[in-house]
This record gives structure tokens, C-alpha cells and sequence, in this order.
């Protein structure tokens, strides 16, 4: 059975040999890398820009970019017929394809981020693993795991003078600045891997780079306020359980409002620009009006109108951008407009894979995806529903595995949590 079979129902006058090769796995693909950039920019919009209003998120952001990170990987490893050879992108990396490029700008990212979250938790891996060391025998074995855990994280360096601390602090602004345009070209290239198909009609624009990239910034800041705000309510619940103060219905809300006012200032921005350059596109496909154009035309104002107009613009973009803009921001309409812009990122990654492989290069026949839902095999399961949510999650699992050793909310000094 030919690789994209199974999915693909065809229409009118196709090319026996085409089929829809790229499926979910590779829409979840430039997804997942969107929201690690967008994390790392949120993040840095405080180290470098010295935004203090985003104090409270900033290092959030920076820990989920840092467990995003091995999940940019998983949708590429589960789309490979063999996915052992996927090591030698790692291992023998080079500029003579956009492709294999990732493996240099994936192992320079990787470094940036450990290295940023090293000198940003330095202090705290010290004082942590003095603090347990100092309970003696009355240490849990948990309370011993992590111990040793901080106390291998510190490196040997246990210099918490004033001096190491400012050099700590230049070193983080120097590692955020430098990894800003990295993380922003490991997602743009996936744009440029796109809009540099001379072959495919809808891909081949120069403006496909930087919408990827805005939308990812969109993407990564949504992801990041969405769980900020949940994990703030679910962290606040469980310590007024532990107080035994009884019920919390209309408690009142434990997350820093201001935060959320702030960063969904620059989510608005961000997503305003988005849609600005992706109508920009479609305006000047139309006015240019070439050869290709009458068979773009009919897949994008009739065939794909819904999953454009409707789920991506519509739904996507212009609904959250009301929602954000309306005055006196609410915790619930800030988590309605993020899935909301988080929907709409996902549906344009959608369009540009999926759509992008839906017309015939007979320009006279149509290819229809199915989504495979229930995993009757490997290659539904990998290529399937169940394959995307996986993708999904295994980040979630190691952020909160990374929280665990990386505190992500201030605490008080010497807590033994």
C-alpha cells in the first residue's frame, strides 16, 4: 500500500501516483516548533526587553519552551518510514539542505535554553540542596532524589556572591537575546521549506517564512497564558485544601490579573499582524492573478471556504481579537480567546499542508484528507488522531516533570517543596 493511501480520497482527473503524502503528523509538525518559539519570545520579552510586567510569566514560558522542545521532534520521527536514520540529521548537519540545516539550528537552541535555565536556577539548585542536606535524616526519599538531582545541576559552582550574581544575570540576557532570532529561524525555516516548493502553487510565496513565524509567536504566547492561567488556579486550589479552608466557589482568583492584561496585550499585537500578512498574501495571489491562480482560487473561496473563512479567520482570528480588545479582561475570556487563537494556528497549518496537497498538478482534479480516528493499525495510529494527541501531550508530561526540579512560580526561600 502506497504511503498516503489509506487517507486520501481522490476526485476528478488525479494523477494515479498522488496522493496526500504530508498528513497530521507533519501539520502537528510546524505547530509544535510555532509554540516553542513563541514560548522562548514570551520569555524573553522580560530577559532582554525588561518588560517587568511580565515577570510572572517569564520564567513559566521559559521552562514550557524548554519542554516543548523535545516534542518539536516526535511528529517527524512518527511520519518516517525509518525513523532510525533520523540520527544522521543530528549527527552529519549542513546548510546544503533546509532540511537537514535543523539539525545545527535544533542542537543551537537546545544549548541556549539549557544554558539560560542553568544560570537562571543556579542559585536555586544551591540554596535548594543546602536546605535538604540540612534535614538530615528526616529527608523523604523524594526530598533525597532531588537533592541529589540540584546538587548534580549546580556543576560544582556554589559562588552565590553579588558578583556571580550579576554575571549570572548578564549571562541570561545574553543567552535570551541570542536565542531569539535562533528559535525564530528554527520555526521559520519550516515556512521556507514550504514557500520554496516551486511546484506547489499555494506554498510557493516569500511571505510563507514570516507568517509562520508571527503565527508562531501567536501561537506559543496563547499556549503559555492558557496554561499559566490553569496552573495558577490548580496550584492555588490544592494549597487552600491543604489550609482546610472548605469550599473554594467564589474564591476569589489567584492569577496576577496584570500579567494576564499584559501579555494578552502582546498576543494581540502578534495575532494582529498575523492576520494582516496571511490577507496580505491572498490579496496579492489574487492581484497577480498567474496561471495557477484559477485552480487556487476555486480551492480557496469554495472548496476549503470553511476550513479558511470560517474555522482559521473567522473562529481563529477574528472572534479572540474582538474578545481581547472588548474592555475589563476576564480569566474567562482570556482562556476562551487562547484555545480560540490556538484552534485558529492549528487550522492554518492545516490549510497550508493539507490545502497545499488537496489540488491535482493536473489543475483539473481534487485530493480530500480523512482524518484516521480510530487506530486500526500502526500506520493510523502514528498518521492518525491518537498520533496527534500523543504529540501533544508528551510535552505537557515533561513540563510538569521539569517543575518539578525547575520551580516555575516564586517560593518562599527554603522550601522544602
Amino acid at each position: 500500500m502506497v504511503h498516503g493511501e489509506i487517507w486520501t480520497i481522490k476526485e476528478l482527473w488525479v494523477l494515479p501516483n498522488e496522493y496526500i503524502i504530508w498528513a497530521i503528523q507533519i501539520v502537528m509538525y510546524p505547530f509544535m516548533t510555532g509554540l516553542v518559539a513563541g514560548s522562548f519570545v514570551l520569555s524573553s520579552l522580560y530577559h532582554v526587553f525588561g518588560i517587568k510586567k511580565l515577570e510572572g510569566i517569564a520564567r513559566f514560558a521559559l521552562v514550557f519552551s524548554f519542554a516543548l522542545l523535545p516534542g518539536a521532534l516526535i511528529p517527524l520521527l512518527l511520519h518516517l518510514q525509518h525513523p532510525e536514520r533520523s540520527i544522521n540529521v543530528m549527527m552529519t548537519p549542513h546548510f546544503t539542505s533546509a532540511i537537514a540545516a535543523f539539525g545545527i539550528v535544533f542542537s543551537c537552541y537546545f544549548a541556549i535554553v539549557a544554558a539560560e535555565i542553568w544560570f537562571l536556577y543556579r542559585r536555586h539548585f544551591i540554596d535548594h540542596s543546602r536546605y535538604l542536606q540540612s534535614l538530615g535524616k528526616d529527608r523523604t526519599f523524594g526530598q533525597r532524589v532531588l537533592q541529589l538531582v540540584h546538587t548534580i545541576l549546580t556543576l560544582g559552582s556554589f559562588e552565590t556572591s553579588e558578583e556571580s550574581m550579576r554575571k549570572d544575570h548578564k549571562a541570561i540576557k545574553l543567552l535570551a537575546s541570542a536565542g531569539i532570532p535562533v528559535a525564530l529561524f528554527l520555526h521559520g525555516y519550516a515556512g521556507f521549506i514550504f514557500g520554496s516548493v516551486k511546484a506547489n502553487a499555494l506554498w510557493l510565496t516569500p511571505l510563507m517564512p514570516v507568517i509562520f513565524i508571527v503565527s508562531a509567536v501567536v501561537s506559543g504566547i496563547s499556549l503559555c497564558l492558557l496554561s499559566y492561567i490553569i496552573v495558577s488556579e490548580v496550584r492555588s486550589r490544592r494549597g487552600r485544601r491543604r489550609l482546610g479552608k472548605g469550599k473554594l466557589k467564589g474564591a476569589a482568583p489567584s492569577v496576577d490579573i496584570s500579567v494576564i492584561k499584559m501579555t494578552s496585550k502582546f498576543l494581540l499585537i502578534f495575532l494582529a499582524t498575523a492576520v494582516s500578512l496571511e490577507l496580505l498574501d491572498l490579496v496579492f495571489r489574487g492581484y497577480t492573478a498567474l496561471n495557477s491562480w484559477r485552480i487556487l482560487k476555486d480551492a480557496l473561496y469554495v472548496r476549503d471556504f470553511r476550513n479558511i473563512f470560517i474555522l482559521q479567520y473567522g473562529l481563529g482570528a477574528f472572534v479572540p481579537l474582538v474578545m481581547l480588545l472588548l474592555p475589563r479582561l476576564t480569566l474567562r475570556r482570556t482562556v476562551v480567546a487562547t484555545l480560540l487563537v490556538l484552534w485558529g494556528v492549528l487550522m492554518m497549518r492545516y490549510n497550508v499542508v493539507i490545502g497545499g496537497q488537496s489540488f491535482s498538478q493536473t489543475f483539473a482534479g481534487y485530493m480530500h484528507y480523512k482524518l484516521p480516528v480510530i487506530p486500526y493499525d500502526v500506520e493510523r495510529l502514528k498518521e492518525g488522531l491518537v498520533g496527534a494527541l500523543i504529540v501533544f501531550s508528551f510535552p505537557m508530561l515533561l513540563f510538569y516533570i521539569y517543575s518539578k526540579v525547575f520551580p516555575v512560580f516564586p517560593r518562599q526561600p527554603h522550601s522544602p517543596d
